[in-house]
Order: structure tokens, then sequence, then C-alpha cells
């Protein structure tokens, strides 16, 4: 399901939400929510979004005469450092002019957003031309080659020709919307979610200027199958069909829609805004003035709106007139009575019809639209009225007419809402944890749920209409738990269960000695140290520990009289053993353990350290020796966590630390799981080490929880690689991370690698600033890369650094 931010920003501020509504903070939030959202992509109006035009002024034109042909060549001003000379056929260009220019590395694209060219410096009959002044269309916005378009603006040079036109770019969330989540399916459900965890109110649309002018074109309607439970109708004379305007086809382009006319587009308009679907049939062609919900006899023949004559096979709901059926109800309307361009009366229908029934007639004729895909999940019963009143307010206004019948409103049978006793030591039981009394009324109200029979012990919840899948106490949970994030939740390693569930139980000696391999394999040498240790050593990085050290009762020495809380003391000592006879450099590995003190209660710790010291490369004939880096052990600690199948991670600096001088915190889901730095000089020393020492701490006990073991391994793809580089001129807050995660979010198909090959900081960048030069290796595993789709890819990566870091593009 796609989700245009442009169009959800109808229904909700996003800009009252952290980092004013971007994609990213929008991915995370409506993903932890459940909406899973598995892809972000660019939506422009303009193929190329108009990128490298911008608005100039010629400052010079001279004409000149080549093969009888008359040319200008021109000086332009386009807000750069130097004025552009550009060679221009137009008649019409002369010198004053306010114009668009095409700036070096500008792409030209056609109608159908297929890149033509890309604008270089280059000759033309002999002269320099570095750039082009544009006609309309081949700015995108028009059809007319006549000659270049002239601007009537007082804009400063250089300004983007998308400001000049108010062009506005789109994202669209794909998201990945379970079967359940019916109520999710349109802007306003996702809005919906978006106020249960933020409590920024939802924006409905006004109808209060709702008005029936006249009766004089009514229709009988009559519900002949119980599988129609609500039907809203009305009719609108004096329509003009005609394309729809610019907003609205926009909406419906940005999510995949294919704008028809505006009557058409009005249906689909509020089928994926308001999630209710329905039909628009020409009033003149419903015969005998009726309308009629019924099933029809097996066998009967019907045509689509696709042109397909299906057999019916009896139990499909119908909507029929006078004669026969007219539409195949919930699914797809009929041929003979669809909108045509002559249409002038309409008959505007809004309907709840039973899921399982639109469900099997959607199976009988293999046919999956959007009305079914929404009918079959169950829509909003109550929103009917809303629906088609908001819908007949926009044809009205957009195709003109009025309302020529009264509102029919059939209810046959208003739904039994579910109402779930609840207790708050059952909530506390499924979660895991407590959550006060006041947040969970809170969240649920914030979901459209009443409360009633509240009392200290717990409530009864009854859900919304719009809610057809939450029906027990275990879905109410899994609502509170939904919003409160599961993130919030903290798990233990000994969890209760009502019941025991035949696993494998994991192999934590396993998963050890494999990655014990691995790091062997690359050098390291595992040692194994004492659990017990010097309680001096605790009070030198006392501001990093948070529990109390475990003392030994019966003590054999002041050496070995307290357990360790910390790996890094063994470590450095073992360090220093070597470093004192001559073994400078180093690459070791420990499991160990430590334990610590809270209160009366112990606690124990399993950790990973790594620690490099010395060369990483020694000296030959071929290079100088290398020292060990910290972004060797970065690389070594990302590539141990691949291993252990994490690939999804945050990090942050490590700031006023005694165990490091420097460093990172690696974070999963806002766990700290790894820290990795410079090991701070005054500790090394106080351990007798001279030399730097790099050191990367894993939380064990979080790791060995999330080895998969079921490696797959595929043959080497017969197709070439591909790769592109971008030269990114960001903030110096910008981290590189940011920049990968965006890309792997923009293209998750064809994009195997992102990584930086320099960074630059310099004057002329400005303050603040720095350039990362990224390179990114493209490969299709089915089939050779075309310069069409290697360059769309590169776009839309393009456009989301753009919009979302504020990225320039060094050319």
């Amino acid at each position: 399901m796609k989700i245009s931010i442009n169009w959800l920003r109808d229904f909700i501020d996003l800009a009252r939400l952290p980092l004013q509504g971007q994609a990213e903070e929008l991915d995370v939030l409506l993903t932890n929510t459940g909406l899973e959202v598995e892809g972000i992509e660019a939506h422009e109006k303009i193929p190329g979004g108009l990128r490298g035009f911008v608005v100039g002024e010629v400052v010079t034109c001279e004409k000149f005469e080549v093969k009888e042909k008359t040319l200008s060549l021109t000086t332009v001003d386009a807000g750069l450092d130097e004025n552009l000379t550009i060679v221009c056929g137009a008649a019409n260009v002369a010198a004053g002019q306010k114009v668009i220019v095409a700036t070096p590395g500008t792409i030209l694209y056609d109608n159908t957003g297929k890149a033509l060219f890309t604008i270089e410096k280059r000759k033309v009959y002999g002269q320099p031309s570095e750039g082009m002044i544009c006609a309309e269309d081949e700015i995108g916005i028009g059809t007319s080659h006549d000659g270049i378009l002239i601007l009537d603006t007082t804009l400063p040079n250089g300004t983007p020709a998308a400001q000049y036109f108010q062009i506005d770019s789109d994202l669209v969330l794909e998201i990945g919307l379970t079967p359940n989540r019916a109520d999710a399916a349109s802007h306003w459900g996702v809005a919906r979610d978006i106020k249960a965890v933020s409590g920024i109110e939802v924006k409905l649309p006004d109808v209060s200027g709702f008005k029936v002018a006249n009766n004089a074109f009514p229709i009988d309607v009559k519900i002949q199958d119980k599988g129609c439970t609500r039907f809203c109708g009305l009719t609108i004379d004096g329509v003009q069909v005609a394309p729809s305007p610019s907003w609205l086809q926009e909406r419906l382009s940005a999510i995949g829609l294919r704008p028809i006319n505006n009557i058409v587009d009005v249906t689909n308009y509020i089928c994926h805004g308001l999630g209710q679907p329905m039909h628009a049939y020409d009033w003149n062609q419903l015969r005998g003035g009726k309308l009629i919900v019924d099933q029809a006899k097996a066998g009967t023949k019907f045509t689509t709106l696709d042109g397909t004559e299906r057999t019916l096979s009896g139990e499909e709901i119908m909507i029929c007139d006078a004669e026969g059926p007219i539409g195949l109800a919930g699914v797809m309307g009929g041929a003979d009575s669809s909108i045509q361009d002559s249409t002038t009366r309409i008959y505007l229908e809004v309907a709840y019809f039973k899921p399982e029934r639109i469900r099997k007639a959607a199976q009988i004729h293999s046919l999956k639209t959007d009305a079914s895909f929404r009918f079959e999940r169950g829509t909003d019963i109550e929103a009917k009225a809303f629906a088609i009143q908001y819908a007949a307010l926009l044809i009205q206004e957009i195709a003109g007419g009025q309302i020529s019948s009264d509102l029919v409103d059939i209810y046959l049978e208003k739904p039994e809402l579910a109402e779930i006793n609840m207790t708050y030591a059952r909530i506390k039981q499924l979660i895991g944890i407590e959550i006060g009394a006041e947040r969970i009324q809170e969240i649920l109200i914030a979901l459209d749920f009443e409360l009633k029979n509240k009392s200290a012990d717990g409530f009864t919840a009854i859900a919304p209409a719009y809610r057809v899948d939450v029906t027990r106490e275990a879905d109410i949970i899994e609502e509170i738990l939904r919003i409160h994030g599961l993130d919030n939740i903290p798990l233990s390693e000994n969890l209760s269960a009502k019941f025991i569930s035949e696993f494998p139980a994991l192999d934590k000696e396993k998963v050890q000695l494999n990655i014990g391999q691995s790091l062997a394999a690359k050098g390291f040498q595992e040692i194994i140290s004492n659990s017990l240790t010097k309680g001096e050593y605790h009070s030198l990085i006392a501001k990093d520990l948070t529990f109390d050290t475990v003392e030994i009762l019966n003590r054999l020495s002041e050496d070995l009289g307290v357990m360790r809380q910390h790996l890094v003391f063994h470590g450095l000592e073992v360090l220093a053993h070597n470093i004192n006879r001559r073994q400078k450099d180093l690459k070791l590995f420990e499991f160990g353990k430590t334990y610590h003190k809270k209160g009366e209660k112990f606690i124990e710790k399993r950790h990973l350290a790594l620690y490099t010291s010395g060369l990483s490369e020694g000296e030959t004939w071929s290079h100088a020796p290398q020292k060990s880096q910290l972004h060797q052990m970065y690389a070594q600690v990302i590539a141990t966590m691949k291993q252990l199948g994490v690939a999804q991670f945050d990090t942050t600096v490590i700031e006023q630390s005694q165990v490091y001088a420097y460093g990172l915190t690696i974070t999963v889901n806002k766990k700290p799981v790894v820290s990795l730095g410079l090991v701070h000089p005054k500790l090394a020393q106080k351990l007798d080490v001279k030399q730097e020492v790099f050191m990367a701490d894993f939380d064990w006990d979080f790791w060995v929880k999330q080895e998969k073991g079921n490696f797959v391994y595929q043959e080497i793809s017969k197709f070439p690689e591909v790769r592109r580089d971008l030269s990114l001129v960001l903030d110096q807050t910008v981290s590189l991370q940011a920049i990968q995660r965006i890309a792997e979010q923009t293209e998750k198909n064809l994009l195997k690698n992102v990584s930086v090959f320099d960074v630059y900081v310099g004057k002329n960048l400005g303050e603040g600033k720095k350039s990362y030069s990224v390179s990114f290796t493209l490969q299709d595993e089915t089939q050779t890369l075309t310069d069409k789709v290697i360059d769309a890819t590169m776009d839309r990566l393009i456009t989301r650094f753009e919009k979302e870091l504020g990225a320039l593009i060094r050319k």
C-alpha cells in the first residue's frame, strides 16, 4: 500500500513531529506501530524535479551566422561565480531577459521520464557553450518550442526553477499492510496511528456545506441480499466530465494511480484517502430508475469495466437496475453504466458489504482491485454517510452540478461492537511489565476505544466499528503494546510461560566457537584470564561503572580480592606481559564474564573483548609499516556483527569515559551492545602499557542470541556489477551511516554496497560543511543493468540525499 506524505499532511500536521515529519522519522514511527515501511520513493511532478535548472539573466547577446543559420553567443548570469557562455539558436533571445538556464550536469528528460542527455560544456560551431537557455518543452512544463521561455520575475539569478514554478516533490511510503489492519488501508487510517503515538489530532474534511438542492432525480434503492448491510446513494445533476485539477491528479499519480476524469478520480481519492471504496454510475444508464442489491442467477453473463465478459456463479452480490446486473459489488463496476465524457448526471454510491462475500467473489473471478482489497478486510460502516457527503462536495467543486436527490441511507444491520473485559493484572502478565493504568487508558482512548466500567482492577473496552480485527483480550493488549512501543519492553533471559514449546535450545558454546574460529582466522589470538582482580583497578574507572563491586569474603590476597567488573584490566595485563618481551604487534580476543552487585542482587554478564596494539601490518619492500587504528577495529566489529546476523545499528560517540580516550557506542534497537575505542593512555600506563591499545567490548549475552546459523550460499552472479560515485557536501553533523541507511531504504534490490573513499573538509566548502566521496555498487542478479536503470536509481538516491540530508551534489 502506498502512502503519499503530501496527502498525509491533509489529515495530520506532520510538521509537529520530530525531524519535521521527514520520511525517515515516519518510517520508524509507523514501523514501530505495526505498519511496516518497506520502502520510500520520491515522486516528482516533472521528471527530474527540475534539478539543475535555475533562473538566469541574459547579460550580452551577439548574433553570428553559421551555414545559413543565425545563432546567438550569449553570456548568462546564472547565480554562479562566473557568467556562463551559451550558444542559443532561439530567435527571440536578447540581452536583459530573465530566462531558465540548464547548468552543466543537468539531465533533460522526455515527457515519459526517460533521460535524453546531459548538459555539458562543449563547443558549438567553434564557440564555447556551457549550458542551455530553455524553451518550455525542454523544461517539461509545456509543449511549446517556438522560442526560449522569457520570465517576468524579480527573483535573484540562481534561484532554482522548481521554486519559480512552485513544483513540489513528494515522498511515497510503501507500507506492508498485514491482513488484520483494514483500518489502516487509507491515509486517514495511517494518520490515526500517528495520532495515537504523537498526540497530534487528525484533521477531517469539513462536510458542513453538504446541501441537497432538490429531489428531482431520485433512484429507488432496494436491498435484497443480506450481504449488504448499509447503502448510501445520491444523484448529482449538471456535472461536466473533464480532466481533474492538477492537485488531484498529483495525489493519485503519487501512489501509482492513473488519473481518468474528475468523477472517477474523486471516487479513487475517497477510496485511498478515507478507505471507503465507492462507485459512480451514469444516471441515464440506470434502467427503470431503480437500483437493487441482489444476487443474479448462476450462469448469467456480465461484462465488467475491464471489458471482460464473466459468467456469474450465483453467489456474488450484484448491483442491478430494473433489467439486470450493472456492477459486481465490492469488486468492479459494469461496462454499460460507466462514466463517459458525455455524462451529465451521475449516481454516487458507497456501501458496506460483508467481507467474506466479497473475498469469495474476487476469488471466483480472479479479480483483485483496490475496492476488493478493502472490502475483503472490512471497511468502516459508520463512515459511509460522511464519505459520500465529502465526495459529493468534491465533485461539485471540480465538476459542477447540484445534488438532485435526497441522500439514501439504508442501514439494515448495525455492527455488534466488541466489548472486552480487561484487568490490569492480565495486561501486566502478557506484556511482562507494569504499564500504569492512566497510560493504558490514554493509549486506548487515542485509538478511539470507548472505556466503561472503570475500576482499580480494570475496565471494559469497546472497539470502534472500524476495528473489525479487535475481538478478544489479546487484541486489546496488542494495541496497548504497539503504541507503548515494543522497544520499551525489557526482555529478561528467564521468561515465564504457561506452556512449553519444543524448540531446540540455543547452543551458546557453538556460537562462541564459530566466532572464535573466525577471529583466529583473521590473526587474533585467544586469551583466558582470571575472574578475580585487584580492588584498586575499579577505582580507576569508577565513573564508567554503574554497579557495586562483588568482594571476596575469604580472599587469598589483595591482588585477587574482588570479581572483575570490566575485561580491560586483564587485557592490558596480557598486553603488558607480551610487550615487555618485545612482542609489540598484538591482536587478542577473550570470552569472559564480569560480576556486579546491585543492592542485594548479584549479576553476571558475558562479554567478548577484542584488543589490537602495535602494527597492523609490518614493514615490507612494498609498503611502510601500518599502525593499528580505530577504523580497523570498527571494521572487525562490523564483520563480527554481520556474522551474528545483525546489520542494522546506530552509533554514538563515547564522551567522558575513563576507559576510552575516544570511541563509539553501537546500539541495536536503542540498546548499547558494543563499545569500542582507544583505551585511555592514563589507564594503559597504570598497567605498564605505553603504546596505543584499541579495544572493543561486546555484550555477549545479547549477541549470542542473534546468531541465526542458517547461512545461505548462492552462485556468483554472471551479470556485471556497476559502480557509480557521488560527492556529497553535507553538514558536519551528518554521518556516513545516515547516507548508507537512506541508500538502502531507497534501493533494496540493486544496491550491493555503499562505501566512502574520501572525506574532505576545507574553507572552500563553507563553515560547518564536509564532503563525502561515496561509491555505490549496483548489480542485478537476473540481467545486465542498462544505463536507464542505473541513471534512474542514482537520480532517486540524489533526490533522497538532497531532500532529507540537505546534500549538495558536487559536479
